[in-house]
């Protein structure tokens, strides 16, 4: 409890600083920069910030604070920030204009809204400190104890422990035997008897805890139900903890099926129709402007590698697409035509390559015809990307979830490729990574992240990657 109200104390500070910030912005504003300020139309400043106020008051109830979370990523914190200050913005430039009769309020809008997000991103991360230095001490921390000794726990412990910042205490765990490769750091307690006398003395011998995480076969039922009933009793929050089975980890989430829960081992944002449009309509827009923009160069790179080598301008290829159908790929032909074009990867001395299908393939320039087979519907921008059908029949018979990435389209570009993982796969390894980064893509979908990865594979371009070849 009491690292919940400490988590209460930071959310409420951080909105105040929040509400203090961007009235002593405005104030700056109207001192130093009085061609951006509107308190001349509204008749003085105190007006203008009860309006100020109230906007970003209103504006975060629609988008609370994240920043007491323990895990938490950057791109979280900017994506909500920014929410933050468009809705403040939108509803304070509304406000103002419908009082007044003149004003250039767009300006100030757009103005003010970059130095308010810049200056509470820069808070943000001020507090991020605090509160992280704070939690690496043991203040705010939550107290946890597992129960079992299947190596789930094990891959759980790893997890909350990666950042100490994140005010986790573990105290270790109860089971009748050993958790293999466990660390020092996570000690046996006791055994299974052991924790169940601890239960029945709980509030008498202690520690008092927080959260417990249990990994128990489902044969053990009736004692796990009894395990839940104690931890609603005593305000401690039960996580269950999908055991391990032939080193596989079960990642089940919970769906609705009528009134009845069920579990499935993946979860897919583009399942949703919703969603799915809206990928879908991106897709169409973002293909159709950079077709148009880019178009012009279209002659001119036909010309080079005609130039540089016979044969026809496109190379086509059978590729594995969606649910595992096949689809013809475009690509600006970076090769001389060979035999091997469907079964062998570029190398990164490949002599296959000529000089200017080199530099394409190094900035991406060779995948623009792919934006056709988005405008199709075969592929989308981000995605998977499509691999040769005689690699889809090599790899799905060596990796045990390979075929789960043609669960969404395939991508001109995708997230294993801007993690490390794009080009040559030498090894088994290498495949295995770039099949978890796209079964994580699918699974953690977003018109964000889809955005992220755009611009970092437009980086790409700027400075090649050296696995790019």
């Amino acid at each position: 409890m009491q690292g919940t109200r400490g988590n209460d104390i930071i959310k409420w500070v951080t909105v105040i600083l929040d509400w203090v910030l961007s009235c002593c912005l405005l104030s700056v504003f109207d001192e130093l920069l009085p061609q951006y300020s509107t308190s001349g139309e509204l008749n003085g400043t105190k007006i203008e910030m009860m309006i100020l106020l109230m906007s970003i008051v209103i504006a975060t109830f629609i988008f609370p604070t994240v920043i007491h979370r323990r895990k938490m990523k950057v791109g979280l914190i900017v994506r909500r920030n920014f929410l933050l200050v468009l809705t403040t913005m939108v509803l304070f430039v509304f406000t103002c204009r419908t009082m007044t009769s003149s004003g250039n309020y767009i300006v100030f809008g757009v103005v003010f809204g970059l130095a308010l997000w810049t200056s509470i991103m820069s808070l943000r991360f001020l507090e991020r400190s605090v509160i992280n230095y704070f939690r690496s001490i043991g203040r705010n921390s939550r107290t946890i104890v597992f129960l079992g000794n299947d190596p789930a726990n094990l891959i759980v412990y790893n997890e909350l422990m990666a950042d100490p910042a994140t005010g986790y205490r573990v105290l270790g765990y109860y089971s009748d035997s050993v958790i293999e490769n466990a660390p020092d750091s996570l000690p046996k307690i006791g055994s299974r008897d052991d924790f169940r006398k601890w239960m029945e003395n709980y509030h008498e011998n202690g520690p008092v805890i927080e959260e417990l995480y249990c990994s128990l076969s489902h044969s053990e039922a009736d004692e796990m139900r009894h395990i839940m009933e104690f931890c609603d009793k005593n305000v401690v929050r039960f996580f269950y903890v999908p055991r391990i089975f032939s080193n596989i980890q079960l990642s089940l989430r919970p769906e609705k099926f009528g009134d009845t829960v069920i579990f499935t081992n993946h979860h897919e944002p583009l399942q949703h129709l919703g969603n799915r449009v809206v990928k879908r309509l991106f897709d169409i827009v973002f293909s159709a402007t950079v077709l148009l923009m880019l178009f012009p160069l279209f002659p001119i790179m036909a010309l080079i590698i005609k130039m540089q080598s016979k044969g026809p301008v496109f190379f086509k290829q059978m590729r594995t697409g969606l649910n595992g159908d096949s689809f013809m790929c475009y690509k600006f032909r970076s090769m001389h035509v060979n035999a091997d074009a469907d079964r062998v990867q570029a190398t990164k001395h490949d002599p296959r390559k000529f000089p200017f299908g080199e530099f394409m393939r190094k900035t991406n320039l060779d995948e623009l015809p792919q934006f056709f087979n988005v405008l199709k519907g075969d592929m989308s921008v981000v995605g998977p990307r499509p691999h040769m059908i005689f690699h889809t029949e090599k790899y799905s018979a060596l990796i045990d979830k390979y075929m789960v990435r043609h669960f969404s389209k395939p991508g001109i570009t995708g997230y294993a490729q801007v993690t490390g993982f794009r080009g040559e796969t030498e090894e088994l390894w290498q495949m295995e990574g770039r099949i978890r980064k796209d079964i994580w893509y699918i699974e953690n979908w977003s018109m964000w992240l889809d955005i992220k990865i755009i611009f970092m594979t437009a980086l790409s371009i700027v400075r090649p990657d050296k696995a790019a070849y």
